[in-house]
């Protein structure tokens, strides 16, 4: 069972939310181009994949992470300050070449969020950034089913199942407290709330 939760928290790491969330805003959009699909999916796939994996590579080499799920606050700190200069650079320099509205602020969204994780790692309280992602992309689906006036209730209900799986898979592991999982949930759901005013 252990291996299962492992494979659960790999699977739905954190790493892979803000592609995630790009295809699928690209699979819902009803009008979305192909020029605009290979703007936005192949730069942020390297700046949200390729890059953090690179720097997780150097920070391990180095001593300053142990593992891929980061345990302590310590080891968070670095991985969010990159994240958060990521972010800064998709909403400046990757989606105004390709300007998507509803993309845009997903990943004002996920910065804020992101943000705010960093501001409680120094208030020594260590968010579930795992539960925080599956907010995120599970309020951004409900989001774009509404905009776009498309039903995808399966995918929702799926995506709901997914997000109870991984929050079990965490506390399974030792991961996270009950606390932990509950605000990193409601940051990810938030912080796409907030900012719903401006493109739903």
């Amino acid at each position: 069972m252990r291996h299962i939760f492992h494979i659960i928290s790999y699977l739905f790491h954190p790493l892979f939310i803000p592609i995630g969330g790009t295809i699928v805003y690209f699979m819902i959009a009803p009008y979305s181009t192909l020029e605009t699909q290979s703007g936005n999916i192949l730069p942020i796939f390297i700046l949200t994949v390729i890059i953090p994996i690179i720097f997780f590579l150097i920070l391990k080499n180095l001593g300053v992470i142990s593992s891929i799920f980061l345990p302590t606050i310590q080891e968070r700190k670095y991985p969010l300050y990159i994240s958060c200069i990521i972010f800064l650079m998709i909403l400046y320099k990757v989606i105004p070449n390709n300007y998507v509205n509803e993309l845009f602020y997903y990943f004002t969204g996920l910065l804020t969020a992101t943000s705010a994780t960093l501001i409680l790692l120094f208030l020594k309280f260590k968010t579930s950034m795992h539960l925080l992602g599956m907010g995120s992309i599970l309020t951004f689906m409900i989001a774009l089913s509404i905009h776009f006036e498309i039903n995808i209730t399966i995918a929702i209900s799926l995506f709901t199942l997914f997000t109870g799986m991984v929050a079990t898979s965490r506390l399974y592991l030792k991961a996270h407290t009950k606390n932990e999982l509950l605000i990193g949930f409601l940051l990810g759901c938030c912080s796409q709330l907030i900012i719903l005013k401006y493109w739903l």
